[in-house]
């Protein structure tokens, strides 16, 4: 089959590399420009675009994916299908319908549930204890098309995003296959979705990840572990810049004020929430690289009585614990 593929991020490289390995023809790629990254801010091509080029493929990087000049090289191409994985951008129906069996979505959440740009940091930020992905044909809507093929996945015990988010990316690439197999053979089915169970997960960016310490420790805990790794939880530690925190484990330590260190030793750091506290075992101090809790305690980057600045939404709530 002659596949048209569209994605930017390294999820969607476990779907590429698949569609190669099973026979499928990648005829082109389409991914976003290149774009400024890292703490230097050069200009980087996607993860997607530097696989397309290793592999010969053309690459097309439209800052919009419209307009007569795209649509005439995307028809020139005469893909059998789209297949769309973490793209960046919304499709209008006229271009999901260039290929002759349409459009079709690898999608990380069990739809309809977490239909959105970020379904597996909500997965988890929610508390979810299950997880998945949806082979999905496109339309209009957002992430509302009939399900083609559904993955069921459980989300492990004090796994990050993403830790969850490299195992969607082979389970979709595998449902992937299968799907395109089913398409080929004309044994494939479509399930349309019970819009009134729909459920959304925007897009996170930096606001989204900074840290409220007047939550009770386990909802920290799960936004710690739903931010990681990328926008990464941050919090601002008594004017010294902001710390992003990792790997977080809830302990029953109480008597500080949301966002006072309790305990910073070989185990890591303790911080008081709402209620009860987190110990985080990895950060990221300002200017430093990600690194082991006790190692920036040695450092003497945070000590016991230092304090992590409250999250402006909390105003006026409690600064003791019960």
């Amino acid at each position: 089959m002659k596949v048209l593929f569209w994605g930017t991020p390294a999820f969607a490289l476990p779907a590429l590399r698949a569609l190669s390995e099973e026979g499928h023809v990648v005829v082109g790629v389409v991914t976003q420009p290149d774009r400024p990254a890292g703490r230097g801010r050069e200009v980087a091509m996607s993860p997607v675009k530097q696989e397309a080029l290793a592999e010969g493929i053309p690459v097309l990087q439209p800052e919009k994916a419209r307009g007569d000049e795209f649509m005439a090289r995307i028809r020139a191409l005469d893909a059998d299908v789209s297949v769309v994985v973490a793209f960046g951008q919304i499709l209008k129906p006229e271009v999901l319908a260039v290929p002759r069996l349409g459009s079709i979505n690898i999608h990380a959440s069990l739809l309809p549930e977490l239909r959105g740009a970020a379904p597996i940091q909500w997965a988890i930020v929610r508390g979810h204890t299950e997880s998945g992905v949806t082979i999905m044909r496109m339309e209009a809507g957002l992430d509302s098309g009939p399900m083609l093929l559904r993955v069921e996945e459980p989300i492990q015990p004090e796994e990050s995003a993403s830790e969850l988010g490299a195992r969607l990316a082979e389970i979709g690439a595998e449902a992937l296959v299968e799907t395109l197999a089913l398409m080929e053979s004309g044994g494939i089915g479509e399930e349309p979705q019970d819009h009134a169970r729909a459920t959304y997960a925007p897009k996170v960016d930096r606001d989204t990840a900074r840290l409220d310490w007047s939550l009770p420790a386990d909802e920290v805990a799960l936004w710690i572990r739903g931010m990681d790794d990328v926008p990464g939880a941050w919090s601002p530690l008594e004017g010294r810049g902001t710390v992003k925190l990792f790997r977080p484990k809830v302990v029953e330590d109480r008597g500080g004020a949301p966002g006072e260190v309790l305990r910073a030793d070989e185990d890591g750091v303790v911080i008081a929430c709402g209620f009860a506290s987190v110990r985080v075992r990895e950060v990221q101090p300002p200017g430093k690289r990600r690194m082991p809790a006790a190692d920036w305690v040695r450092g003497r980057g945070v000590r016991a009585g230092d304090r992590f600045e409250a999250h402006p939404a909390a105003a006026g709530a409690p600064d003791v614990q019960a």
